[in-house]
C-alpha cells in the first residue's frame, strides 16, 4: 500500500490528486484505465472526472472514477432483505423488532405495543441493531463470524445480574442476534473485485469500508494507492501558515440568540451572493436553524441546493396523511377533528363537499353549540353543506373505525381509500412532498414480512409517524444554485467561493457523542462500534477542511432559552493557531421615522347590528370601541371547545338542572324534602348524561351540587311558604322598542317567578341565577343605573307585555355555603326606563355618524378580545 498527503489547501487540488494517480500508475507500470479510483462523495465525481480529462493525454482512456455505493451497485445488484432482517428503514424495523420482542415482554408490564415503555424499547433495540450490523458490513466477509463471535462474549459478560443494567443487556443482546442475521451488503462485490490497482481518496475522517478492501486487496497482491487529504490537518504544525498565505480569511461572529443567528446567516449569504461569490456553502449542522435560514432565502429567490433535506414529517402533505388518519380515531377531541377537517378542507378548494366554507359553518356550529365531543354532533343542527360534510365524513371513516386491530397491509389499503374517497389523492400527486409520502406508502405496501403483523389504530398511528419521520423531502435541484445548504461531513473538498457556517457553539459543535443505546462507551468500543474518541476526530478534520474556501464564516448563538452558549473547543481550538476576524453585521440598517399610533376614531353606522343583546349593550357600555370590533364588525373569537370542564360549563348545566327541576314541580305539584332531592338528583345525573360530560371529570362539580341540594330546596320551601309561585325558566323574549328605531332586544332569562309583594301587591320577579362572589353581586347593585343585565331583561319583559304589571328583578347567588342569596335589584323598572331612553340616544348618535374611540381605562382593557385592534398598549406608550 502506497500513502500518499495532498494538500487540500492547493486551489487546483484535484487536479493535483490527478497527476499523482497518473505519475503513481506509470511508476508501476499499472495501466491507468484499469485502476478503480473511488472518491468520499458524490459530489466530487464530476470535479475528479474534469481534473483527470485535463491531466491525461487525449489519446489515453479514461479510469473508472465511481464512490464506494456506485462503484457496488454497478458490478451487482444489491441484495434485498428477507422477511425478518434488517432492513436498515427505520419504521419497517421498528415493526420487525416489536414482533421479536413480543414473546419476551408477554408477561411484563411493557405487554400492550401500544404502551410508551414498549415502544422505548423496540426504539433502542432498532438502533442498536442497525449500528452493530453496519460495523459488521464494513469487514471482510470471512472476519463477520469472528466479530459476532467477539461481540456475544463482550455482552455475555457485561451484563449484570439483576439490579440496573439487567434489562438493558438483555435487550442488547436480542439486538446482536438480530444484526447478526442482517443479509449480505451491497458492498461485498468490493472485496472480491479484482482491478489492476485501486487508489482511493480519503477526506474528512477514515472510511472504515475503504480501508478493508484496501487491506483485503493488499493480502490479494493488488496495488493500492491511498491519497490522504486529512494529513496535514492530523499531523504537524504547517498548515495555519499555509492557510494565511493562501488568502483566505475566517471570521467568526457572536450572536444574541436563535433568531439573531439565523437573520446574520441568511444577511451573511446574501453578501456573497451580491459580490459573486459562489457557489455559497450553508453548513447545515444545525438544521433547526438552517430550515429557518432557508425560509428567510426563499424571499429573496436564490436558487439553492438543499442536499439535507428536512424531515418528511414536518411537510404539509405528510400532515394531511396524518390528519386524514386522525379523523378516524374514535378518542379525538371536538378540536382534534375540527384541526384534521381545516388542514384537509385547504388543498380541495370549494368544488368537493369537504370545502373550506363547509368546514367553516361546522366549526361555528360546533362551538356555538359547545358539542366537547364529536360524538355529540347532531346533523339536524347544522347548515346544509355542514351536515353534507359531517355525512360524508362518516361514511368516509366508517372502515377506518369498524375494525381496532388489523395487518398492516389492510390499514394501508383502508388508509389509501379514505383518501381517495376524500378527493385527497390528486392533491398529494400534484405536490413534490406529497409525491414523496405516497412513495414511501407503497413501499411499505410491498413488505412481504412486515404485512402480516398486527397492530392496533395507536400502533398504525406511531408506525405512520415513525414512516414520515424517518424520511428526508429533498426539494427540486435547481439548475444553477449559488447556494448549497450541505451537511459538514460533505464539505471536504469541493469547491465553494465562501462559507457560512451557523451553530458553531459548544452544543453543536465538537461535544462528545451520546453512547449507542443500551451500551455504554466503552462496551460500544468493545463491540466494534465506531467510538466517541474517532467521531470526534472526524468532525474535527471535517470542520478543518472548511478551511479550503477562501472566506469561512463562522457564527454562533450566545444564549439558548435562558441558558448560556459558549464558542465551540473546536473554534477556541483553531483560535490558538489562526488568527480569527470579527465579522461585520452584513444586516441593513432600514431607518424607519417614529410614527405615533393615534386613538381609533372609527364610525360605521351601516354595520350596527340588528339586534342588541344584555352583554352586547354591556359592552357599548363599558367601550364604544369593543363593541364596535365584537358587534359591528364581528371580529369575535372563536369559542373554545375546552377538553377540560370549566365552571362556566357547569354553570350551563346547573341552568338545565333547575328548569327541568322546576317544569317537573310545576306539573306534578311540590313534594316533601327528601323526595325532592331525589328527584333534583335524579336530574342533574339525567343532565350529566345528555350534556355528554365524563362523569369522572364532573365529579367536583356533582360534590358541590349535592352541598347545594338541601340549602336550595329549604330556601325553595320557605319561598313557596310566602306565595311565590314558579311561572317560566330559560324564557327566550324578543321585542322592538319604538325609540330605537328598528333595532331589537333580545335575551334568555333565567327565571320568572309570581310574588306577594305587601304594598304592591303580585309582582312579577325576573331572577338571574349566578355562581360568582356574593361579594362581587352587592358592589354590582349598589349602583343601580351601572347594572345593564337586569334593567335590560326588565326593559324586555315590559316591552314584551305592557299589561304585565309590577316587575322586579334580583341575583340568585348559588355558591355560598351557608344559604341562598338573592340580592334584588332597587326600582329595576325606573333603571330599565332609563336605559331604553340611554340606548335610544346612543343608537341615534351611532347612527350620525359618532365617532366610537376606546376607552383604554378600566380592567375590562385586560381581558379585551379587542385589545390588538385598538392598539391601546402603542397609544398608551406614546402619549
Amino acid at each position: 500500500m502506497t500513502l500518499q498527503a495532498i494538500n487540500p489547501l492547493s486551489p487546483q487540488v484535484w487536479e493535483d490528486i490527478a497527476n499523482s494517480i497518473r505519475v503513481w500508475c506509470q511508476a508501476g507500470t499499472i495501466p491507468l484505465r484499469d485502476v478503480c479510483i473511488v472518491v468520499p462523495l458524490a459530489a466530487h465525481l464530476g470535479a475528479a472526472k474534469e481534473a483527470m480529462a485535463r491531466v491525461l493525454p487525449a489519446s489515453e482512456w479514461m479510469p473508472r472514477i465511481d464512490t464506494a455505493l456506485s462503484l457496488a451497485s454497478a458490478l451487482a445488484p444489491p441484495t434485498l432483505a428477507q422477511p425478518g432482517q434488517i432492513s436498515f428503514d427505520v419504521a419497517r424495523d421498528r415493526l420487525l423488532a416489536d414482533a421479536l420482542l413480543a414473546p419476551h415482554l408477554a408477561r411484563t408490564a411493557w405487554a400492550s405495543p401500544d404502551m410508551p415503555g414498549q415502544a422505548l424499547m423496540v426504539a433502542q433495540v432498532t438502533e442498536l441493531a442497525q449500528q452493530l450490523a453496519r460495523a459488521a458490513q464494513v469487514m471482510p466477509p470471512g472476519h463477520r463470524e469472528a466479530y459476532w463471535l467477539n461481540a456475544r462474549s463482550r455482552l455475555a459478560q457485561g451484563i449484570p445480574f439483576g439490579g440496573p443494567g439487567h434489562s438493558e443487556g438483555l435487550l442488547a443482546q436480542v439486538a446482536l442476534a438480530w444484526a447478526a442475521l442482517a443479509p449480505v451488503p451491497a458492498t461485498d462485490v468490493l472485496f472480491a473485485h479484482r482491478p489492476a490497482a485501486w487508489v482511493m481518496v480519503e477526506a474528512g475522517g477514515p472510511d472504515a469500508l475503504l480501508n478493508a478492501v484496501a487491506s483485503d486487496a493488499i493480502e490479494q497482491g493488488i496495488p493500492v494507492l491511498q491519497l490522504h487529504a486529512d494529513a496535514i490537518f492530523s499531523g504537524g504544525s504547517a498548515w495555519p501558515e499555509a492557510v494565511a498565505q493562501g488568502g483566505r480569511t475566517v471570521f467568526e461572529s457572536a450572536c444574541l440568540d436563535f433568531e439573531d443567528e439565523a437573520q446574520r446567516a441568511a444577511a451573511q449569504v446574501l453578501a456573497h451572493v451580491q459580490a459573486g461569490e459562489v457557489p455559497v456553502a450553508l453548513v447545515a449542522l444545525d438544521r433547526l436553524l438552517v430550515r429557518r435560514v432557508r425560509a428567510l432565502l426563499a424571499r429573496q429567490r436564490l436558487a439553492v441546493l438543499d442536499e439535507t433535506g428536512w424531515t418528511l414529517s414536518t411537510t404539509r402533505a405528510a400532515g394531511l396523511v396524518a390528519s386524514t388518519l386522525r379523523l378516524a380515531d374514535p378518542m379525538a377531541s371536538s378540536d382534534d377533528v375540527l384541526d384534521a377537517l381545516k388542514s384537509i378542507a385547504a388543498p380541495l378548494g370549494q368544488t368537493a363537499s369537504l370545502s373550506p366554507q363547509a368546514v367553516s359553518e361546522l366549526e361555528f356550529t360546533w362551538r356555538k353549540k359547545g358539542w366537547r365531543q364529536p360524538q355529540a354532533v347532531q346533523s339536524e343542527q347544522l347548515t346544509e353543506s355542514a351536515a353534507l360534510l359531517w355525512r360524508e365524513l362518516q361514511l368516509a371513516v366508517q372502515h377506518l373505525r369498524a375494525v381496532r386491530t388489523r395487518t398492516l397491509g389492510d390499514w394501508l389499503d383502508v388508509l389509501q381509500a379514505l383518501l381517495g374517497r376524500l378527493g385527497l389523492l390528486t392533491a398529494l400527486q400534484d405536490d413534490d412532498a406529497g409525491r414523496q409520502v405516497l412513495q414511501r406508502l407503497a413501499a411499505a405496501s410491498s413488505w412481504a414480512g412486515a404485512l402480516t403483523t398486527q397492530l392496533s389504530y395507536t400502533a398504525f398511528s406511531r408506525w405512520l409517524d415513525d414512516v414520515f419521520e424517518h424520511a428526508n423531502f429533498v426539494p427540486p435541484t435547481p439548475a444553477d444554485p449559488v447556494v448549497v445548504i450541505t451537511p459538514l461531513a460533505r464539505t471536504a473538498l469541493r469547491a465553494f467561493a465562501a462559507v457560512v457556517f451557523p451553530g458553531t457553539d459548544d452544543r453543536q459543535l465538537g461535544a462528545w457523542p451520546s453512547p449507542p443505546a443500551l451500551l455504554s462507551h466503552s462496551m460500544a468500543d468493545a463491540m466494534g462500534l465506531p467510538t466517541a474518541q474517532l467521531q470526534r476526530q472526524s468532525q474535527w478534520l471535517a470542520f478543518c477542511q472548511l478551511l479550503c474556501a477562501p472566506r469561512i464564516t463562522l457564527l454562533r448563538r450566545m444564549t439558548e432559552q435562558d441558558e448560556t452558549l459558549a464558542a465551540s473547543p473546536f473554534v477556541l481550538a483553531l483560535a490558538a493557531v489562526l488568527t480569527l476576524e470579527q465579522a461585520t453585521d452584513p444586516r441593513i440598517t432600514v431607518p424607519v421615522a417614529r410614527t405615533p399610533v393615534e386613538r381609533p376614531l372609527p364610525s360605521a353606522p351601516r354595520h350596527l347590528p340588528t339586534q342588541l343583546s344584555a352583554s352586547s349593550l354591556e359592552m357599548l357600555r363599558q367601550c364604544p370601541y369593543r363593541f364596535f370590533a365584537l358587534q359591528m364588525l364581528r371580529l369575535r373569537a372563536a369559542d373554545e371547545l375546552d377538553e377540560m370542564l370549566v365552571k362556566r360549563d357547569y354553570g350551563t348545566w346547573l341552568h338545565q338542572v333547575l328548569l327541568r327541576f322546576h317544569q317537573n314541580r310545576s306539573q306534578n305539584g311540590p313534594a316533601d324534602l327528601y323526595q325532592e332531592a331525589g328527584t333534583l338528583q335524579a336530574i342533574s345525573n339525567e343532565v350529566v348524561h345528555d350534556q355528554g360530560f365524563d362523569e369522572a371529570e364532573f365529579l367536583p362539580y356533582a360534590a358541590t351540587f349535592r352541598r347545594l341540594i338541601p340549602r336550595y330546596l329549604s330556601w325553595l320551601h320557605q319561598r313557596d311558604s310566602d306565595g311565590a309561585l314558579w311561572l317560566d325558566g330559560e324564557r327566550a323574549l324578543r321585542a322592538e322598542p319604538a325609540a330605537w328605531q328598528g333595532m331589537a332586544m333580545v335575551g334568555e332569562i333565567d327565571r320568572v317567578d309570581s310574588v306577594d309583594d305587601e304594598d304592591a301587591g303580585p309582582v312579577i320577579q325576573l331572577i338571574d341565577y349566578k355562581t360568582g362572589s356574593v361579594a362581587d353581586l352587592r358592589k354590582k347593585i349598589k349602583q343601580p343605573l351601572e347594572d345593564t343585565q337586569l334593567a335590560f331583561y326588565a326593559a324586555l319583559m315590559a316591552e314584551q307585555s305592557q299589561a304585565i304589571g309590577t316587575l322586579a328583578a334580583a341575583y340568585m347567588a348559588l355558591d355560598d355555603s351557608e344559604t341562598i342569596h338573592v340580592l334584588p335589584h332597587p326600582d329595576v323598572e325606573h333603571s330599565a326606563e332609563i336605559l331604553l331612553s340611554g340606548v335610544a340616544q346612543d343608537l341615534k348618535r351611532i347612527r350620525a355618524g359618532t365617532p366610537l374611540p376606546p376607552l383604554g381605562e378600566g380592567a375590562v382593557c385586560e381581558t379585551c378580545e379587542a385589545r390588538g385592534l385598538c392598539r391601546r398598549d402603542q397609544w398608551e406608550g406614546a402619549a
